[in-house]
């Protein structure tokens, strides 16, 4: 793949960023990324199948996230993803995106907080 900034990335959509925050302390199997989301999001983003595989699929042909070869979870069915160098820096970058944007609406009073 050639070298692109990880700006360039962005803005992520986000069931993309969600992925990538559950990958961010450890390598999960997609049903395991798929409660790490729910649970975090209670619902407000809903994560079907389906979208959970396209979207990961997606994720590792973009270099976000390698699937893991040989990985021990006692279930060879199951494959297991971790979030790759790349991915870490774009999530870096979606994150730094995301903060500029909350920033400016608390400046704005849309949102309580710190201005």
């Amino acid at each position: 793949m050639p070298f692109r900034r990880s700006e360039a990335a962005l803005p992520l959509t986000p069931i993309a960023f969600e992925i990538l925050l559950a990958l961010a302390d450890e390598p999960r199997h997609g049903y395991a990324i798929m409660l790490a989301v729910e649970t975090r999001l209670q619902g407000r983003l809903p994560l079907r199948t389906g979208t959970l595989y396209r979207a990961l699929a997606r994720l590792v042909e973009d270099g976000f996230i390698e699937e893991i070869e040989g990985a021990s979870t006692g279930d060879t069915r199951r494959r297991v993803y971790r979030m790759s160098k790349r991915g870490r820096a774009v999530a870096r970058a979606e994150t730094e995106r995301l903060a500029d944007q909350v920033a400016a609406a608390r400046s704005r009073k849309l949102l309580p907080g710190r201005s």
